[in-house]
């Protein structure tokens, strides 16, 4: 116990303060199972945030940190060299994109991702206005903060970036109303993911994607927590146009890494020297995303996205039935699960009795409880997750 406590208050005494932390201290995970410092076992239901998509310490990045780690980490001159590990990647990308995508480009997180495609979507238009929607989330970065449709998120940072303007998801006349010649870009998450989970029409992006092209405008997807298999399809803008699609989280694992694609179009309007960065497609980073990438396709890790989602939503909503009063709605795709409950005290009294008895959620928003755990869990596992949230409610309703 005292090497648990010597972290926690080395933390709260050094490490800036952002977070309002859980009082636990991850050691080691193998799996969708995550270990403290006195050896305690947890599921991890959140996948660091949807980033761990093939689980904690998965053998194959392992491989290809060592593997890569032995050859070269930076490149000399960094992304003015040529590098064989990015290239690789590369080419993997280039057959699994959408063929419209044909440029690629590696950041470090998804919001660098985000940062670039408005920057460089203002640079090849010429325009100036961003379009994004309300409760969207973008990034902490000043420019993607400023592109996030939440207020909570934006109000404390003035003076923000100008020239963005919100409209209400999954609403296209509202779209409509503000798209005009002086709107560089439409800026839109596939499923808002921090916003609450909140899945739009099926036919929403498409008709956001027929108005961009109908008024000049270019059309971003950002899936930094959508894409690769989180919903079940690689991307979930799957079947739409996009013009610049951004990427993050799961692509690497675990390990920071970031990517955008845009099309010949945009590309051909971009100049030397118009973005850039020191660890942009750096070898190590690349190796391992080529290795977490691989291993999707080989196990065909959306056919277990799809198995355990059903059984997933199947489970959840059967205990919304039973539990009306307290839980308020079931939503999401794929292994991206938002339950919805009734107000945030009885969040925080469910979350704190999950993590006592071994499980790890998100709570976001105050009263939604988000379910992303690594993609290739088990149905047994999901099940043992799934049941101490049940006793966690019963024991809540017995007591309350």
């Amino acid at each position: 116990m005292d090497k648990i406590l010597d972290t926690f208050k080395i933390e709260d005494t050094h490490y800036a303060s952002f977070a309002n932390k859980t009082k636990i201290s991850i050691e080691k995970g193998e799996g969708v199972y995550a270990y403290d410092e006195e050896g305690k076992k947890y599921i991890d239901f959140t996948a660091g945030w949807g980033v761990t998509s093939i689980g904690h310490a998965n053998p194959v990045i392992i491989d290809a940190l060592l593997e890569q780690g032995q050859k070269i980490i930076q490149n000399p001159n960094s992304g003015a060299t040529y590098s064989p590990a990015r290239s690789k990647l590369i080419s993997l990308m280039h057959e699994i994109l959408p063929e419209n995508l044909t440029r690629i480009f590696f950041a470090n997180s998804g919001a660098e991702a985000n940062d670039a495609a408005i920057k460089l979507a203002r640079k090849a238009t010429g325009k100036l206005n961003i379009i994004s929607t309300v409760n969207s989330f973008h990034g902490r970065t000043i420019s993607t903060v400023s592109a996030t449709g939440q207020n909570s998120h934006r109000d404390r940072f003035n003076p923000l970036i100008p020239n963005h303007i919100f409209i209400q998801y999954n609403d296209i006349h509202a779209a409509r109303k503000v798209i005009e010649n002086d709107v560089a870009a439409v800026i839109v998450e596939p499923i808002q993911g921090e916003g609450g989970v909140n899945v739009p029409d099926s036919d929403y992006l498409k008709k956001l994607s027929d108005l961009c092209t109908k008024n000049n405008v270019l059309l971003i997807a950002d899936e930094i927590q959508t894409g690769f298999y989180r919903t079940g399809s690689l991307f979930a803008s799957n079947n739409v146009k996009v013009d610049i699609l951004t990427m993050a989280k799961g692509i690497g694992g675990g390990f920071p890494f970031g990517a955008f694609a845009i099309t010949e179009e945009v590309h051909d309007k971009l100049n030397t020297g118009d973005h850039g960065g020191t660890y942009c497609g750096n070898p190590l980073g690349c190796a391992v995303a080529y290795s977490v990438i691989n291993y999707m396709l080989d196990n065909k890790i959306w056919e277990n996205v799809e198995s355990v989602s059903r059984f997933a939503f199947e489970r959840l909503n059967k205990l919304k039935k039973e539990h009306p009063d307290i839980i308020k709605e079931v939503r999401g795709k794929g292994l991206l699960i938002a339950i919805e409950l009734a107000d945030d005290d009885v969040t925080s009294a469910l979350n704190s009795k999950c993590l006592d008895s071994g499980l790890i959620l998100n709570v976001t928003h105050g009263n939604i409880v988000r379910i992303f755990p690594a993609l290739n869990i088990s149905k047994e596992e999901m099940e043992e997750g799934l049941k101490i949230f049940e006793n966690a409610l019963e024991n809540y309703k017995q007591f309350n």
